[in-house]
């Protein structure tokens, strides 16, 4: 138990999230910026490719009025720096086409935030406007940063977002031409709108465990008295394994977090092993402190120096995509996560 409760304190994981997975799906659009910034065993494929090392996906909980889209943000943390914040909607194309050759083929699309949510007409203010076809369907993304901002800071000032859409043509102005998917079924659930804030945790706090020098000296001997010396013979007489990586599997079906994790499923973090004897080959990646020790400790001159420590001298980002305990899904990175390379230190 107590090892569990560290591992998601090394993941940052509060409460578990519940097991949605596989009734529940993610947007399209988490699972295509995973696949970009990471490979399929949840490795960062490059420094940079993220803005942040925390994306998080809010679906619509508006599901009557076309106009009207509203997202509950309050699964951010405290600490928490917004970055970026960008609103996805996804217009429908125009299923009817106007037999008049004078009519203008575009139509005006104004985002708007609602500044109260109960009185109507609804008191709203101006984010974005653009011209889009009445024919053509997609997706359209609105940069709301300085919006959401403010609903980070005072989460009573959210009341949505409201869109309209115009078009002009030689008859007057006619409204509501095109219209946005909602989630309505199966069908449009990959279309639902959705706002993206891409954020910094802040979180740069180390979960290393460095035991104290008694509990080491505790641990160690103990485990010598339990050795048969026959063993400890054996293992003196064993051919020396110069320093190398080894794999080290964790699967989160085995912890049993394979309910809410989407990808990967599990990861290979590798494990450094093997000794540093004298003398250290260049595959050892051996520092010019390791060198010395290795020879002060090989040619006796000081009891009290160790060999130096196989360690990992190379260490690569993780990227996990799951599901909060809202059902939010979330792409977070964490730092120095796998060990790609081993050394001497």
């Amino acid at each position: 138990a107590a090892a569990l409760q560290r591992l998601r304190e090394v993941f940052d994981i509060e409460e578990l999230p519940p097991d949605v997975l596989p009734r529940k799906k993610p947007p399209q659009f988490m699972v295509d910026l995973f696949n970009k910034v990471a490979d399929a065993n949840g490795i960062t494929r490059a420094p940079g490719l993220l803005q942040g090392d925390v994306v998080r996906s809010f679906e619509d909980r508006v599901h009557v009025d076309h106009h009207h889209f509203y997202f509950d943000i309050s699964a951010m943390e405290k600490g928490e720096q917004m970055l970026k914040a960008e609103f996805r909607v996804f217009k429908l194309k125009r299923t009817h086409r106007s037999k008049r050759s004078d009519v203008q083929h575009f139509c005006k699309v104004e985002v708007y935030e609602l500044l109260e949510s109960e009185k109507k007409p609804h008191k709203k203010h101006l984010i974005a406007s653009r011209l889009l076809s009445l024919y053509t369907e997609g997706w359209e993304v609105f940069n709301v940063t300085q919006t959401v901002s403010k609903w980070v800071g005072n989460s009573r000032s959210n009341h949505g977002f409201w869109i309209t859409t115009t078009h002009v043509s030689n008859n007057g102005m006619e409204h509501d031409v095109v219209t946005f998917a909602k989630s309505q079924g199966a069908l449009q659930e990959s279309r639902n709108a959705l706002l993206v804030l891409f954020t910094n945790s802040n979180k740069r706090k180390s979960h290393s465990f460095v035991p104290s020098a008694t509990n080491v000296m505790e641990s160690s001997s103990a485990s010598m008295s339990r050795r048969p010396r026959a063993a400890a013979a054996a293992a003196a007489r064993s051919p020396v394994t110069a320093c190398h990586r080894r794999e080290l599997y964790v699967d989160f079906q085995a912890i049993g977090w394979s309910g809410w994790i989407i990808y990967p499923s599990g990861y290979n973090a590798f494990y450094c092993r093997g000794s540093c004897i004298f003398p250290l080959g260049e595959s050892l990646n051996a520092t010019n402190h390791a060198t010395v020790q290795s020879i002060v400790y090989t040619l006796k001159l000081s009891q009290d120096v160790s060999m130096p420590c196989c360690v990992p001298d190379e260490l690569k980002s993780l990227n996990l995509l799951y599901f909060d305990d809202k059902q939010n899904v979330v792409l977070k990175n964490y730092k120095d996560m796998v060990a790609t390379r081993c050394g001497c230190h």
